[in-house]
């Protein structure tokens, strides 16, 4: 879906979509990947019904440069528009985008009466200004949370050991911490996967499953301060362990204030459910980081 939702809703706008300090650049949006220097562009991935009867708009993006991380705060530069509606550019989108391909990083709420109408999410990088649409098509429903064919369903994320269950899209703040500059706090998780129901590796033939492999990031925080990042998490993919599902990193930071931080766990289907939007789970946790003492989870 990358290719019909990239190539078909991307455009390249003029001046009058710029962002304030920036200038389109000359360059064709066909510049591709560059280490630095090239566009950022948002990826609608599709529309789901969510489990409480919502509609969802799921989104990602893809950040052609393959070592440069942007900060792009909520504004001009980074918003999502809807026609009749101002002043409302913060739709819950990142406002730090991790080079590559990022899939299905962030849910819209939509009313159920959203018929035909469309948002619009302009982002401009590197002076290069890109908008998508955002739709509720037929077309373009999806069903992340169970695989129709082969039932498998996507990993179970829970931040206590007999806590709320995560799976699927993000849609709420999933656990809360908060910790002091420069000290490490402890991202604990428990992480469990059923794998698929229908035609299963049967068991005997000397295969295990993988367990489902988890990503960190950064997802919506203060800008890094030169070539300081403003959050180090130690590792980015650590180990879930095989007898317990529980996994660990650790979070520092290097400036204070609120940062919303993401953590995808990917079942065998691999980044994005292999571009059919399962089986992965992305959830969201809140870090706030103060100068002073902390004041504990």
């Amino acid at each position: 879906m990358l290719t019909a939702a990239i190539a078909a809703a991307v455009v390249v706008n003029g001046a009058a979509q710029q962002g304030q300090g920036q200038l389109p650049s000359q360059f064709p949006l066909s510049l591709g990947l560059r280490e630095k220097g090239s566009s950022l562009t948002g990826a609608f991935e599709g529309w789901y019904h969510d489990k409480d009867g919502s509609m969802r708009v799921l989104v990602g993006y893809l950040n052609r440069n393959t070592k440069q991380e942007i900060d792009i705060p909520v504004g001009p530069n980074n918003r999502i528009d809807m026609p009749g509606v101002r002043d409302i550019a913060d739709w819950g989108q990142p406002t730090h985008f991790q080079p590559g391909r990022q899939w299905g990083v962030f849910t819209v709420k939509v009313p159920k009466d959203f018929g035909d109408k469309k948002l619009t999410w302009t982002i401009v990088a590197n002076g290069f200004t890109n908008s998508i649409t955002l739709h509720t098509h037929a077309d373009y429903i999806l069903e992340p949370f169970e695989d129709a064919a082969s039932k498998n369903t996507p990993p179970v994320v829970k931040f206590e050991p007999n806590g709320k269950t995560f799976t699927g899209p993000p849609s709420v703040i999933a656990a809360t911490f908060s910790t002091t500059v420069g000290k490490p706090v402890a991202l604990d998780a428990w992480v469990t996967d059923e794998g698929p129901k229908v035609n299963p590796i049967p068991a005997g033939l000397g295969f295990t499953p993988p367990p489902p492999g988890i990503k960190w990031s950064m997802f919506r925080g203060p800008a890094a301060s030169g070539s300081t990042p403003s959050v180090t998490i130690d590792p980015a993919n650590p180990k879930i362990d095989k007898d317990t599902g529980k996994v660990t990193a650790n979070a520092t930071f290097a400036t204070a204030g609120e940062y919303i931080l993401r953590m995808q766990a990917n079942d065998s289907t691999g980044e994005g459910g292999g571009g059919f939007q399962c089986c992965w789970t992305n959830v969201h946790v809140k870090v706030t980081v103060t100068s002073g003492a902390a004041t504990g989870r």
